[in-house]
């Protein structure tokens, strides 16, 4: 067992494809705090905002994986894919998830309004911009270059 764990220590693709989520989150953090709010414990793990972590994390996943078995490796083109999946289901599905949460609160304030019901507010904040998609997956290739070898 000794050896399992040394050799997920010494798995250097994963360690980058972390730490490349880890600075995307960070930078979340910045922002918030940049925009006056107070520092939220919640910002750790949240999802939506600028940049996408997700995003980050399966760039430098692949572009590590190309780096250690070849671009032109089978295992580089499934975590192509993969990744290309992971970020348009990003922007596209968990966005449209948030709008569709910020209608139903809507609704629910105006029914709350009327009838007083209490009701838990539904998350809006979901899902990625195209740009917050990208600015993540430009962290997740720019940490391998720096931290990968």
């Amino acid at each position: 067992m000794e050896g399992f764990w040394a050799e997920i220590f010494r798995n250097g693709i994963l360690w980058v494809t972390l730490l490349s989520w880890v600075i995307a989150q960070g930078i979340k953090i910045i922002i918030g705090l940049c925009q006056g709010k107070k520092f939220n414990f919640y910002w750790i793990l949240r999802t939506g905002g600028m940049p996408s972590a997700h995003s980050a994390a399966v760039a430098a996943l692949t572009f590590a994986i190309g780096k250690n078995t070849g671009f032109s490796s089978p295992l580089f083109a499934l975590s192509t894919i993969l990744a290309l999946i992971t970020m348009f289901d990003a922007q596209t599905w968990r966005r449209s998830i948030g709008v569709q949460a910020r209608i139903l609160n809507r609704i629910m304030e105006d029914i709350q309004e009327k009838k007083k019901i209490e009701e838990k507010k539904l998350k809006e904040l979901a899902g990625h911009t195209p740009v917050e998609v990208f600015v993540g997956a430009l962290i997740g290739i720019i940490i391998p270059l720096l931290f990968y070898n």
